[in-house]
């Protein structure tokens, strides 16, 4: 059995290799396509391209591992039938269970991998990447850039942070303002707006129905203004920083945004999306053992359907699997599911959907 494992590792790790540089080039050479203008009118230079993208190394190979998982795992098991040697094994008295325990086991080691690499070196590269885009005022075709932005969080410096909900890029508008003012490391003033306009006229945001705060040293409030007029309010932030200087999840580690959901739940901001992204961290990266587990059921079962039937069946698969995440993540965004559930969801569905193939196909 020994010599069974190790061939069958041996094959799934050789397809896995070949399919993440596949789809490391392609997704390379698709960004590279897509924002080659923008490169060009920003007259950034090829060294910093090239560094760009070396940045961005990371990122696509996670966003490419659970697919090529899945390509590895449909091709090894498509192997093992088209050759008979599934076939053979089962003659032999190997439970399908059997034969599945070293694909199973090298998929835990890689989603426990892959989470440490997400953790880690993606993070760490879409920092890198996000200060080239700042740097040389890139406006690339990526989710932040868009017309809507939900869930931002500046940090201007360490005495003024802002939180926004919501934020209409066409008509400069933010929803759901909480701005913070430290003096020492103690909060001293907090100003919550209900939504706020940028007046270019004025240089300066019009703010609808807003609170401001002021705190003494000991922590308590020493002065409370409320107000449901309009009002000017000059502060160091414009509309282009939104674009350019919004946190995203993906630039914090774990143990960083864990800090970091305390913190804004300490100062009263809605985290509720935050929280999704957090343990949408972890059941990511077991996104790769999932797909190993249904993949495995289903081709073991239709054997015969051979490597075209795997291909196609693979297509499937990780289309309905990244529906049911992000439908759950939508959900969680929404508060209609806690955030844990929300971002397991799908992994839960797919993991009940895996072992009922498997506990019904052919032993």
């Amino acid at each position: 059995m020994k010599n069974v494992d190790s061939y069958l590792v041996r094959q799934f790790l050789t397809i896995l290799v070949f399919s993440l540089v596949g789809f490391l080039a392609l997704f390379m050479i698709v960004d590279a396509v897509e924002n080659l203008d923008r490169f060009i009118d920003a007259s950034v230079p090829a060294a910093i391209i090239l560094k760009y993208y070396l940045y961005s190394c990371p990122w696509f190979l996670n966003i490419g591992l659970p697919m090529a998982v899945l390509v590895s795992t449909v091709f090894t098991v498509g192997f093992l039938a088209k050759r008979n040697e599934l076939t053979a094994m089962k003659s032999a008295g190997i439970s399908l269970y059997r034969i599945a325990a070293p694909l199973i086991f090298i998929s835990v080691i890689i989603s426990i991998g892959s989470f440490f690499f997400e953790d880690q070196l993606v993070t760490l590269g879409i920092q890198k990447r996000h200060q080239i885009e700042k740097e040389r005022a890139l406006k690339l075709n990526r989710k932040t850039y868009s017309a809507r932005k939900r869930n931002i969080f500046l940090q201007k410096s360490d005495q003024f942070y802002i939180a926004i909900d919501r934020y209409l890029a066409n008509q400069q508008r933010a929803v759901g303002v909480v701005m913070q003012f430290f003096g020492a490391g103690q909060l001293t003033k907090r100003i919550d707006v209900n939504s706020m306009n940028w007046d270019d006229r004025a240089g300066a945001w019009r703010v609808h129905t807003y609170a401001i705060r002021e705190f003494h040293p000991d922590g308590f409030e020493s002065k409370v203004q409320i107000s449901r007029g309009d009002t000017l309010l000059a502060v160091n932030f414009e509309p282009d920083d939104i674009s350019r200087e919004a946190i995203s999840p993906e630039e914090k580690n774990f143990r960083q945004l864990r800090s970091f959901i305390q913190e804004l739940s300490e100062s009263g901001v809605d985290t509720t999306r935050w929280e999704v992204n957090l343990h949408a961290k972890v059941s990511f990266a077991f996104t790769n053992l999932i797909v190993v587990l249904f993949a495995f059921s289903l081709l073991s079962s239709k054997a015969r359907g051979g490597l075209a039937f795997g291909a196609g069946m693979s297509l499937f698969v990780i289309l309905a699997y990244y529906f049911f995440i992000r439908f759950g993540q939508t959900l969680g965004y929404k508060g209609i599911l806690v955030p844990a559930l929300s971002a397991w969801v799908g992994n839960l569905i797919f993991s009940v959907g895996g072992m009922v193939l498997l506990l019904f196909a052919r032993k």
